[in-house]
């Protein structure tokens, strides 16, 4: 298969990408590099499908968020954050679609909170609203297109780079498994957490 991993620059993106290409073409697309992408700007995923046709899957782990404090955020920071990881997945997903090869796989991801989390509101809200939407579209998908989410907990490199302790977080290649049966199997609408 040929699959877009967008994100993959990134720690889980590129996890995923290695465990994709071990049986498929994956091309690896950001917000800088040879194929860009930005899901702040939707002409960009038009442009990305230009460049990139005939596509079988397309995988977006580009979906980070910042922690805000409810009380201090302004609407224009929760607007913000509404606009790549909830809003920007949901183009790609509208977009992917009308691109994909027949029994096409888009997957997205979101992610989980074992418990509330300090500045974890506006996560919480893209998360939910993310479940949500794989659910009900992916009823919608014309040609046998299938859609679904991967809500990973903290990564364990993640962790690490921020000083945390690691016990907690799952290594980025465990998650990306999770991902590369999203793209190969049949599943649709799931969000896996």
């Amino acid at each position: 298969m040929k699959i877009i991993v967008i994100g993959a620059t990134g720690t889980l993106g590129r996890a995923v990408s290695t465990a994709l290409s071990v049986r498929h073409e994956v091309i690896p697309a950001s917000r800088r590099g040879p194929i860009a992408v930005d899901l702040d700007d939707p002409s960009s995923i038009d442009a990305l499908f230009a460049a990139v046709p005939d596509v079988d899957a397309v995988v977006c782990c580009a979906a980070s968020g910042p922690l805000l404090d409810l009380a201090a955020a302004t609407d224009a920071e929760f607007a913000a954050g509404l606009s790549g990881k909830l809003l920007g997945q949901v183009a790609l997903a509208r977009r992917a679609l009308h691109h994909l090869r027949d029994n096409g796989s888009i997957t997205l991801t979101g992610g989980t909170f074992a418990a509330p989390l300090a500045g974890g509101s506006l996560g919480a809200l893209v998360n939910a609203g993310l479940s949500g939407f794989v659910t009900n579209a992916a009823a919608e998908l014309p040609r046998e297109l299938r859609l679904n989410l991967v809500a990973p907990g903290w990564l364990r490199e993640t962790l690490v780079s921020l000083g945390m302790d690691p016990a907690d977080g799952t290594p980025a290649a465990d998650v990306a498994r999770h991902y590369l049966a999203c793209v190969e199997g049949t599943e649709n609408g799931l969000t896996i957490s």
